[in-house]
């Protein structure tokens, strides 16, 4: 298949999704509609949804590289991250359908401001807004970027216009549609990544003369790059392994993935959308980590990390695919993008209350809030270029960690005060950003996952001790 072929392809697919915009409008009249889709959500759109939005640009292009120059080390993300999955549908996932159907929250803040007084769930909404909104700005400023990379690498299209071609697209159907075109499209997104998490690695794995091939790779590599703990030892070893299986658990508090968990019609649907989000993650993810290992046998290890997904594609698959390739990897980017802008855009047009105006519909303040976000995340992808994987990794431990530990102390039946619910959601937050961004620790290590969760819930702990300790009961605190 040509490129014009390929694009004409892509020109389809495309019309598609804005299509899905288009009908999913005609349900979009209402701010419950456009923000959860009316709460009807089956297991498989579900499961498959809440996946492809997980998992986005990053798996494909950023996990399978940091396979591919690491080696075996890098696998220890894996068990985490199904650990958090499970976390998200089966402990915590029943908490949060039943009282966000029982109260009718919109958003993950209206779960976490729950119960607590006027004046504290004030601010926590002001505070998570803003945090939110920073940090889905450089979140899909990194799909975005994936995007420009997609088109670039297929078609030689420069990335910065293919940043805003698939920012445009995106978009269109979220912009029209809401929540339920989002979350028709991202299944649809979700399969057809999985599509490609068997084919592209299926290939590659051949290619690579199979395990005797990846397994002569690994005894020719560096020592460090030939273990599972990357040459580490000790203490040091354990922290590593401990680091890249924490950031798991950042799902706790994305929510942008809670919302698939809220969006469910019943608690059947939930347990068997969990089944299917993590039937899908682990195919995903081991083709990706397949992916990694083989092109190291093939390549060798002096092509850019992150490019080696579309270096294989373009190198062992007949042109016939160059279409559905780079269809999956905008996929796997749009299933991200779309659901974060709507999530964004929740939090300034619902959770700020900007929506209350009486000047426009609730919907239509929502529509505009996604536009706002989208065109900052624009700006950032395009001066403020950066990793794709280090990019997501803050968004994801940042926010992990400022709403992850209150998450867990409601669905543990805790009832956290106005006060310690900000506070917690502060200090998680700043501690992510001080290791990160202060001390300059990759978001992979152990003080980058674990320290800032362990901060906040010290600091949950001594409010709900504080409150059981203090006379007159625990308002405020």
């Amino acid at each position: 298949m040509s490129n014009s072929a390929a694009l004409i392809a892509l020109v389809v697919y495309s019309g598609v999704l804005v299509g899905v915009g288009l009908w999913a409008a005609r349900r979009a009249r209402s701010e419950d509609a456009f923000l959860l889709g009316g709460r009807v959500l089956g297991p498989v759109v579900a499961g498959l949804a809440y996946a492809a939005s997980s998992s986005s640009a990053w798996v494909l292009l950023g996990f399978s590289g940091f396979v591919y120059a690491a080696g075996p080390s890098a696998l220890w993300m894996l068990p985490g991250i199904l650990a958090g999955y499970a976390a998200v549908w089966f402990c915590v996932g029943g908490v949060l359908q039943r009282q966000s159907k029982l109260r009718g929250h919109q958003t993950l803040i209206d779960f976490l401001v729950e119960d607590c007084p006027p004046r504290a769930a004030r601010l926590i909404r002001i505070a998570a807004a803003m945090m939110i909104t920073y940090c889905f700005s450089w979140y899909i400023a990194a799909q975005l970027q994936g995007a420009g990379q997609a088109f670039n690498g297929m078609f030689g299209i420069k990335t910065e216009f293919g940043i805003l071609l698939g920012a445009a697209l995106v978009l269109a159907y979220t912009f029209l549609g809401g929540f339920q075109a989002v979350s028709q499209v991202d299944m649809l997104q979700g399969l057809l990544i999985a599509l490609v998490s068997v084919v592209l690695p299926a290939a590659a794995f051949i290619a690579a003369g199979g395990p005797s091939g990846i397994g002569q790779m690994l005894a020719e590599a560096p020592p460090a790059y030939q273990g599972w703990t990357g040459g580490r030892a000790g203490w040091a070893a354990g922290g590593f392994a401990l680091g890249l299986a924490a950031i798991g658990f950042g799902a706790l508090g994305q929510p942008h993935l809670i919302a698939w968990i809220m969006a469910t019609r019943n608690r059947a649907a939930r347990i068997t959308g969990g089944g299917v989000a993590l039937s899908w993650a682990l195919l995903v993810y081991c083709g990706m980590a397949v992916l990694g290992l083989s092109a190291r046998a093939v390549f060798g290890g002096d092509l850019p990390a992150e490019s080696i997904f579309f270096e294989s594609a373009a190198r062992l698959l007949p042109d016939i695919f160059a279409g559905i390739i780079a269809a999956a990897t905008l996929s796997a980017i749009m299933s991200t993008v779309d659901s974060q802008i709507l999530v964004a855009g929740a939090a300034l047009s619902h959770d700020l209350g900007l929506a209350r105006t009486k000047r426009f519909r609730a919907v239509d303040v929502s529509r505009f809030s996604i536009l706002a976000v989208c065109c900052a995340a624009i700006c950032v992808a395009l001066f403020l270029p950066s990793s794709i994987f280090e990019r997501v990794l803050f968004a994801w431990v940042s926010l992990g960690a400022a709403f992850g530990p209150i998450v867990v102390a409601r669905a543990l039946k805790a009832r956290p005060g106005g006060d310690a619910t900000l506070a917690a959601m502060v200090v998680g937050f700043v501690a992510a950003l001080i290791c990160i961004f202060g001390y300059g620790w990759a978001p992979t290590s152990p003080w980058a996952t674990v320290f800032p969760w362990t901060a906040a819930v010290a600091v949950l702990g001594a409010g709900e001790a504080w409150g059981r300790l203090r006379p007159g009961g625990r308002a405020g605190v």
